[in-house]
């Protein structure tokens, strides 16, 4: 079996940016599997301030994670 996430190195920031994004979307998927229930609920949180405001400190903190994992990007060189 292939994993779904076989390393957190990227190449660039940018790609790290999306890897934080993919890595909050799958806890989504993993803490409520049925799409039609993540379907529904989604037009409750999308105009919600507080809860888009906590997707953004998730995402941040997965970005902070690969960050780490990624020497912040070999040491900005």
């Amino acid at each position: 079996m292939t994993s779904w996430l076989p390393t957190l190195i990227t190449a660039n920031p940018e790609e790290g940016y999306d890897l934080a994004v993919k890595l909050s979307r799958i806890a989504i998927k993993l803490t409520q599997p049925d799409a039609e229930i993540r379907d529904k609920l989604r037009p409750e949180y999308a105009e919600d301030a507080g809860a888009l405001i906590a997707v953004s400190q998730v995402v941040a903190t997965h970005f902070a994670t690969i960050s780490a994992a990624n020497n912040y990007w070999r040491d900005a060189s």
